[in-house]
């Protein structure tokens, strides 16, 4: 059987973007925590807020090391496995990731030591700042990667000359139609993935200990910040983000929404069994008209179909489906697990709540999973363009890397990150069973 290098060097690329997903999103939303945390600590002269600092900054040193790592196997796959592609947009795609490494990167990483060291090395204003540089830098490398992937959604501001696509305006590619919704709504998401990291912690905490004054805080301040960030990603990103792919990428909210037919007074399909070849719902559980109002602020406008486009330009409809409501749900149980928690924070009824604190628990990777749902959704949901309407990813991979040799690579990688992802796992829970320091009331009663 002949293998297809194509199909290969998606299935590496997937392998190693989902993997190295997984931390950028965690650090994100540890660091903006640990930006309010270390500020009320210091402004405050809370040692508790100071020993809750020192507890998750080493659980974001250990995600930021990993994140790294994982991170520049990426970049290297464009000059490998996508040499074709690289050779038609590397002018304009390679810029905004030049500008990650060098405004974000080295800018994350040097505060990031200054914060792990710092304390009591420096004044605490200082020692602030850099948490605050970390948070700043980490969320400049997501908005310079979603520039560069947003320019493949919604390409903007070049020419295509001699084969080759030549930047004509910097700043319209770089501030294309689709980056700073999809900048909101991925970094949103990060803040998500923070909130529930830090209370699912906290809560583990408490149901060894329901005394422990560090959890207490811990999830207080972690289930409010959720339950505002998890509201907004409904609204307005959510929403925002629905009405852009409506107007720039209509073949992927068909797929997204399980529009065959396109129709005026256009259903949302809250429920359905998709299948492919031909595209197909069945099963479906439908509300007219809710459709057509989110994406054009009309009940009665017409919102194209799946069959409105030629068959080689349709999305793979069950996988972009599949995640694409995957990812909604688990956004709708976000808010209703975080307004519970707040509610039992206001009638001071969480300590007791064991079942709920174990629901946190369990909850720690589902805004991860979420996360990567969104990127299958986005991702597979552009295809079969690897630049929306101007390159076919068929037309953007290497033609002298050989099946083989991807094959090899795909095992190799799955062999290190099964090891990374082990030893992540290993040294993260480690690090949370150990707790945070005690203060000294709790060491004399010890």
């Amino acid at each position: 059987m002949d293998l297809d290098p194509v199909l290969l060097a998606r299935i590496q690329f997937a392998l190693t973007i989902g993997f190295h997903f997984i931390f950028p999103p965690l650090s994100i939303g540890l660091a903006w925590l640990l930006v309010i945390v270390e500020g009320l600590g210091w402004r405050r002269n809370d040692d508790i807020y100071v020993r809750m600092g020192k507890f998750f900054g080493k659980l974001l040193a250990l995600t930021f090391a990993v994140g790294v790592a994982t991170g520049i196997v990426m970049e290297f796959q464009f000059g490998t496995n996508w040499a074709e592609y690289s050779k038609f947009v590397g002018d304009i795609f390679g810029a905004p990731l030049a500008a990650e490494g060098i405004f974000a990167f080295f800018l994350e990483s040097a505060f990031l030591g200054l914060y792990l060291f710092g304390r009591n090395r420096v004044s605490k204003g200082v020692h602030w700042f850099s948490i605050l540089m970390v948070a700043v830098g980490a969320t400049i490398s997501a908005f310079w990667i979603l520039v560069a992937n947003s320019w493949q959604q919604t390409p903007a501001g070049f020419v295509i000359q001699n084969g080759r696509a030549e930047l004509t305006s910097f700043s319209e590619a770089v501030f294309n139609p689709s980056m700073w919704i999809r900048f909101f709504h991925t970094v949103d998401a990060a803040l998500i993935t923070g909130a529930f990291a830090m209370a699912g912690v906290a809560a583990y905490l408490l149901l060894k200990n329901r005394e422990n004054l560090v959890a207490r805080k811990a999830i207080k301040l972690s289930l409010i910040f959720g339950l505002i960030v998890s509201l907004l990603e409904l609204f307005p990103f959510g929403h925002e983000h629905a009405i852009q792919v409506a107007q720039t990428q209509p073949e992927k909210l068909a797929a997204f929404e399980g529009l065959i037919e396109g129709q005026t007074n256009a259903p949302m399909v809250m429920f359905g069994i998709p299948s492919d070849d031909p595209p197909q719902l069945d099963a479906s559980i439908e509300v007219p008209g809710v459709l057509s109002w989110l994406a054009h602020g009309d009940a009665d406008a017409y919102v194209k179909g799946l069959n409105d486009f030629p068959p080689d330009e349709r999305p793979p409809f069950f996988i972009t489906f599949v995640a694409f409501h995957s990812m909604v749900g688990l956004g709708m149980y976000f808010i209703g697990a975080m307004l519970l928690g707040v509610f039992l924070l206001y009638r001071q009824k969480l300590w007791d709540q064991r079942l709920y604190l174990k629901l946190l628990v369990f909850s720690i990777p589902l805004p991860i999973l979420a996360c990567e749902l969104g990127w299958i959704a986005a991702e597979v949901g552009r295809q079969p363009w690897v630049v929306y309407r101007i390159m076919k990813t068929a037309d953007a991979a290497s033609i002298t890397v050989t099946a083989g040799e991807i094959l090899f690579s795909i095992i190799l990688f799955g062999l290190i990150y099964i090891f990374l992802g082990a030893l992540y796992l290993f040294l993260f829970i480690r690090e949370v069973k150990h707790g945070p320091e005690p203060d000294a009331t709790e060491e004399a009663t010890a």
